[in-house]
């Protein structure tokens, strides 16, 4: 079990950036793969990115390639996501989530999840 907590979100306005961070408690937090999640009012939760344990191999929706960035540093148990050339459509409650057993873009695939993070994109 690792225990997951988000920081960075904020408002910006449209064509804008803010990276989120996402922060792990546990002493095997290099064990898991990692994701970034969102979920607008109305909408269920999706797929963001995510990002193998030795921080190898992303993989993006196609809504954000190109524009967003996942990282990590298992040094620091810590796991970031960069937002650039933010949209409107890009607001959401972010979600860090973090699996042991391995990675994809179905959220039942994640087993720890943080309290969420809201990103506002202005128009």
């Amino acid at each position: 079990q690792v225990q997951l907590v988000e920081s960075g979100g904020g408002l910006v306005q449209t064509g804008g950036s803010l990276r989120l961070s996402c922060a792990s408690s546990g002493r095997t937090f290099s064990s898991y793969s990692m994701a970034w999640f969102r979920q607008a009012p109305g909408k269920e939760r999706e797929f963001v990115a995510s990002i193998s344990w030795s921080g190898g191999n992303p993989f993006y929706a196609d809504s954000v390639q190109g524009r967003f960035t996942i990282s990590r540093d298992n040094a620091k148990n810590t796991v970031h996501l960069q937002m650039n050339a933010l949209k409107p459509e890009d607001t959401a409650v972010y979600y860090c989530a973090a699996s042991r057993w391995g990675r994809g873009a179905r959220p039942e695939m994640y087993e720890n999840w943080g309290q969420g993070a809201q990103v506002t994109v202005s128009s």
